[in-house]
């Protein structure tokens, strides 16, 4: 505990954020950094609770609550109040390898089931995490540490996204030889390609990549097993294989007009800027334009939230963002909506702050779904057709959604992203290792053992629990990682 009291004499604060009209002529981070004392302060808000519910990490009516890797929130807090920042380092990365990624673009459950927002605002630990660690590399604390001792096992990760870097770097402390593959140019899957950079800068993501690599981790890019590897050269060749390629087929979006030109999946959208952002600042245009657009985001979630952000430092004209769920309230419903479940209300992610402040008004349209997209006579995007829908028990006790008759509208479009999830990994590693897949066909692998129906195959993060939350996935990696070292070893040196 910081301050006994502290909760009820301190308000929650939060960082500045540039200002969104600003900040969507760039593509630098969009937070700014709270001073040294004003994180004090945050921090003695952290109370004395009993049983902090912050770190419990559980799944709870659809949604996360706690923190996943389950940080010691409560402990770095009160380190932070006292001034002890390198001590506090110590205790984050005792259970977060990368909270620089985490501070950053975690949704915070953390902060949903702290016990302080049942009779206030929450302690503000996600901005504490962020400070901590960036404070260390600041400082110079950060450095790499290779292992004393190598135990000569070889071990091959698949995917260099946030759970296979987890399972990396702990297999790598415990003195296994790792080999991270990735298909991408650049390591860091997701949190390199899928996140756009005013979320989570790429220089975060290579100064990480570079200090596992000092420690010892080996990286191959350009490289997809499967493909230029056959799957099975790698169980042959290692003493284990972790699968951690995340779930990156993209959920289908079937219906008439879906192959006009103009309506792209998200990811595609995304990677292009990303990458082309990395390669040339843009210049060598090899990416999917919004510039002068009428654009439609199809999906209300994070990823049809950096659609929305993206297009916006396009330059687009318009942007409207589809949701088939209704507005969140603006306050928790005790009811249908308990502390410590993570709180449903309604709030303006980063995306819509920069959209209303460019046109007016919250850019997402709710309980809302398309029913054709319609072009013009050479193929191209004109308008999306749309109902509005409500969801209600069938017969048969199923939630679903039902068009409301007489709402039908039409809205102009030129490009429409499909952002409405992922159906699981892509098949071909499963299919050559002849790997068992769930009834949402994802790698079956037991949770808790991460081993699949292959011997010395073990699989983790998306690949394994479908798309998630990137906490979730580095709280996998590093279980994997657990169960990889008892296997080789008969018991694990890895907490």
């Amino acid at each position: 505990m910081s301050t006994p009291t502290g909760f009820m004499e301190y308000n929650r604060q939060l960082p500045a954020d540039r200002e969104p009209a600003e900040r969507v002529k760039d593509w630098e981070e969009f937070h700014k950094l709270m001073a040294e004392e004003e994180l004090q302060t945050q921090g003695a808000r952290c109370m004395d609770c009993g049983t902090p519910y912050c770190h419990t990490g559980i799944d709870m009516s659809g949604g996360t609550s706690g923190c996943p890797v389950h940080n010691l929130i409560p402990e770095w807090n009160n380190l932070v109040y006292r001034g002890l920042w390198r001590e506090a380092l110590e205790r984050l990365h005792k259970t977060n390898n990368f909270p620089e990624f985490t501070g950053r673009i975690c949704p915070a459950p953390c902060e949903g089931s702290c016990t302080v927002g049942l009779i206030g605002q929450p302690v503000t630990i996600k901005s504490i995490e962020q400070a901590i660690i960036d404070k260390g590399f600041e400082e110079g604390w950060v450095v790499p540490e290779p292992p004393e001792k190598h135990t000569g096992r070889r071990v091959a990760v698949v995917g260099s996204g946030p759970a296979g870097l987890a399972a990396a770097a702990q297999l790598n402390k415990a003195g296994h030889s790792v080999t991270v593959y990735e298909r991408s140019d650049r390591v860091g899957g997701l949190l390199m390609y899928g996140i756009p950079s005013m979320k989570l800068d790429k220089a975060v993501v290579q100064r990480r990549v570079d200090l596992l690599a000092a420690e010892g981790v080996e990286f191959i890019v350009n490289t997809e097993i499967g493909k230029d590897i056959p799957a099975q050269q790698l169980v042959d060749e290692y003493d284990a294989v972790v699968l951690c390629g995340g779930a990156t087929k993209p959920r289908q979006f079937s219906i008439e007009g879906s192959d006009l030109k103009g309506v792209h999946y998200a990811m595609d959208y995304l990677n292009g800027t990303i990458k082309s952002y990395l390669d040339s600042n843009l210049e060598d245009g090899n990416y999917i334009s919004a510039k002068d657009q009428d654009v439609i985001v199809i999906g209300g979630g994070d990823t049809g939230s950096d659609c929305v952000a993206t297009a916006l430092r396009h330059g687009c004209s318009s942007v409207t963002q589809f949701g088939t769920h209704k507005k969140a309230p603006l306050e928790r419903d005790p009811l249908t909506n308990p502390w410590p479940q993570f709180p449903n209300v309604y709030t303006l992610d980063y995306a819509h702050e920069e959209a209303k402040a460019l046109f007016g008004q919250d850019p997402r349209e709710f309980s809302i779904m398309t029913t054709k997209f319609v072009g013009d006579e050479e193929g191209n995007l004109k308008e999306l057709h749309t109902i509005q829908i409500e969801r209600i028990v069938d017969e048969t006790g199923r939630k679903v959604y039902q068009p409301i008759p007489g709402t039908e509208r039409v809205f102009p479009a030129k490009l429409a992203f499909i952002a409405i999830g992922f159906d699981g990994p892509e098949s071909t590693i499963l299919d050559q290792l002849g790997l068992e897949s769930d009834r949402r066909s994802n790698v079956k692998a037991r949770y808790g053992k991460y081993t699949t129906n292959v011997d010395k195959v073990f699989a983790a993060g998306d690949m394994r629990r479908g798309q998630s939350l990137v906490v979730w996935a580095i709280n996998e990696g590093r279980e994997a990682a657990r169960e990889v070292d008892k296997y080789l070893m008969g018991s694990t040196v890895l907490v």
